[in-house]
């Protein structure tokens, strides 16, 4: 019988070091670095407190994005039209976070919709006046009458980052704690 435990033994110590290997070499998405990939690094949020409270900071230098890249996320609970969710520009100019780089902004074309996990929304760039003098990439999306504001500021075309922060938001960081946030 002790050899038959011996056997067993050494079957589980393999299996749990099999499968230690295994996690050891399975990929944490939003820390992988290339062009493909980008490493998104969780900052502090660099904004004053207001209503809204403090959101989350990320950024993406430019040896892995191409140029350096801030996303800045919050959600607004309550904030959202419950009917119709952020479909059209104008509720996306209404629920946005763009005030936060500048206080005068210019669309820079219609938004587009967009999807960030099982929520739909839109996005949309502007141009940024005093004091900051950029270029700024909104998203909004929604559950139900709660709506989650993305504002990315990237060099002078934000929107050509659009693809990546989508990327990152679908990934399971933003899925987790927007389900937190959320009470999901």
């Amino acid at each position: 019988m002790s050899k038959r435990i011996v056997t067993v033994a050494a079957v589980l110590v393999a299996g749990i070091g099999g499968y230690a290997v295994f996690l050891a070499a399975k990929p944490d998405t939003h820390r992988m670095s290339s062009r493909d990939r980008p490493v998104w690094t969780e900052a502090v949020w660099p904004f004053p407190i207001d209503q809204w409270g403090d959101g989350w900071a990320f950024q993406c230098k430019a040896a892995d994005c191409g140029i350096d890249v801030n996303l800045y996320l919050r959600p607004k609970i309550g904030f959202c039209n419950c009917e119709t969710g952020v479909a059209d520009d104008e509720e996306l100019d209404r629920v946005s976070d763009v005030d936060l780089v500048g206080s005068e902004r210019s669309a820079r074309g219609p938004g587009r919709p967009i999807t960030v996990h099982w929520m739909k929304g839109r996005s949309r760039g502007y141009a940024v006046g005093a004091p900051s003098a950029k270029s700024v990439l909104s998203l909004a999306f929604n559950s139900r009458c709660d709506v989650i504001v993305a504002t990315v500021v990237a060099g002078d075309e934000p929107v050509a980052q659009e693809q990546a922060v989508l990327e990152f938001l679908n990934g399971d960081l933003v899925r987790h704690r927007a389900e937190v946030v959320l009470g999901l």
